[in-house]
């Protein structure tokens, strides 16, 4: 559910028209609703109201400071992968005892920094990384509390490049040298193991995958009883699937039905970091038309926004439903449609696309809306090509508020410096 919608063939956002937003603010635009951020937050909340979860919402799906700040009022926890993930959480005064830390390359001074602020959990990747905070830890003369990220080598029927949870990944531990560690865990007496994590992937529109990892970690719940470690809290991630075009993916309220028996069974706090969840559909962004071009073989339309802006489709080959702003008012406006178009953008990559072989009656000069850009849109864009990177609104009803600025080509050379001998 999402609260993009046509009224008299025109698109909203909410309450205010998208065509207005794009005129005031420019192309490329990311609009995010914000009722449609809340609604899914509150999905997740009421799904498992049953066991009182801390909900750490995952920065890397979309890390804007306004959709952070939103979620912590509403008493949400952030799911952090790198220092710069932390400093924003600390920007918006997210309570350290909110905060979960993963990442299988953390450096020492963003362990420093997370010890330094009392981040609630390290999610830690492997042993060497165990050893690295022992030791800053006994620098700091301060204890650390971390949960073991588990990866229980299972299939997770998503795309190949955010699957996690198969051995030949570089995410986790097995389960073998989880054991191990246990037995070895006087080797880090600066260190709490206080709970175990699991993340097996991302966009998983089943719970299959999602109960057969459980159930592959609950008997190391067990062996940590018999070893007299002290867990307190079972992670169990993030990685549930929406709709982008015709996946029938299970909703908040069937997966909690389907894994709450297990969480229980475990006595733990549970923790969940859901992202694309929350955010995903809660997104658009918005393009003008550049060009139409037809060539004897292919039409293109040729828009403002690039794989800069959205990398999903290069990248993953990710759909995106693509839609006018604006209906065109042509009679018998399905019969107008001749021929399939690639959407695509101006940067020197054949891989620069949108969305291929499209129905799209549109015109030079017209706006179109790419659906379900909240998560790993804006987030995961840069400046290939010299591209400034768009602007961010974010919609409450009739009110919009500017959450990004739009780059400058000023913006782009900032930190430059050209060598005085040249």
């Amino acid at each position: 559910m999402h609260y993009f919608s046509y009224q008299k063939k025109e698109l909203y956002c909410e309450e205010v028209p998208l065509s207005f937003l794009a005129k005031k603010f420019g192309t490329p635009l990311y609009v995010y609703s914000k009722k449609t951020i809340l609604e899914h937050f509150y999905k997740i909340k009421k799904a498992f109201s049953e066991i009182h979860p801390l909900i750490c919402y995952s920065l890397k799906a979309n890390s804007n400071l306004s959709i952070l700040k939103l979620l912590v009022k509403e008493g949400g926890g952030l799911d952090i992968v790198s220092g710069g993930e932390l400093f924003r959480a600390r920007v918006i005064n997210c309570p350290p005892k909110k905060i979960v830390y993963a990442s299988v390359g953390k450096k020492e001074e963003e362990i420093k920094e997370a010890i330094d602020y009392r981040i609630l959990l390290f999610n830690v990747e492997s042993e060497r990384e165990l050893i690295r905070i022992n030791l800053i830890a006994q620098e700091k003369k301060k204890k650390v509390d971390v949960a073991l990220r588990i990866n229980p080598d299972i299939k997770t029927f998503t795309h190949k490049y955010i699957t996690t949870a198969e051995k030949e990944t570089k995410f986790g531990i097995d389960i073998k040298t989880a054991k191990k560690i246990f037995s070895l865990r006087s080797n880090f007496p600066y260190i709490n193991i206080s709970g175990l994590h699991i993340h097996i992937g991302s966009q998983i529109t089943k719970s299959t995958p999602f109960i057969k990892a459980i159930k592959k970690t609950l008997p190391l719940i067990e062996e940590a009883k018999k070893a007299k470690i002290n867990l307190r809290y079972f992670n169990i991630g993030g990685g549930l699937g929406i709709v982008y075009n015709r996946e029938r993916p299970q909703t908040a309220e069937e997966f909690a039905k389907k894994v709450l028996p297990l969480l229980k069974e475990t006595g733990l706090k549970i923790i969940l970091e859901p992202g694309r969840f929350i955010v995903g559909n809660a997104g658009v962004l918005l393009t003008q038309v550049l060009y139409i071009k037809d060539t004897p073989f292919k039409r293109f339309i040729i828009v403002d926004a690039a794989m800069n802006d959205l990398i999903r489709p290069a990248l993953y080959g990710g759909y995106h439903k693509i839609v006018p702003v604006r209906k065109l008012q042509i009679a018998n406006y399905r019969l107008q449609i001749k021929k399939k178009a690639d959407v695509v953008g101006s940067i020197c990559e054949t891989s620069d696309f949108l969305g291929k072989d499209r129905k799209l009656n549109v015109e030079e000069k017209d706006y179109l809306a790419i659906l379900g850009c909240g998560a790993y849109g804006f987030s995961m864009s840069s400046n290939y090509n010299s591209r400034p990177r768009a602007g961010e609104v974010l919609v409450d009803k009739d009110k919009v508020f500017l959450i990004r600025e739009r780059e400058t080509y000023n913006d782009l050379i900032r930190k430059e410096k050209i060598n005085e001998v040249l």
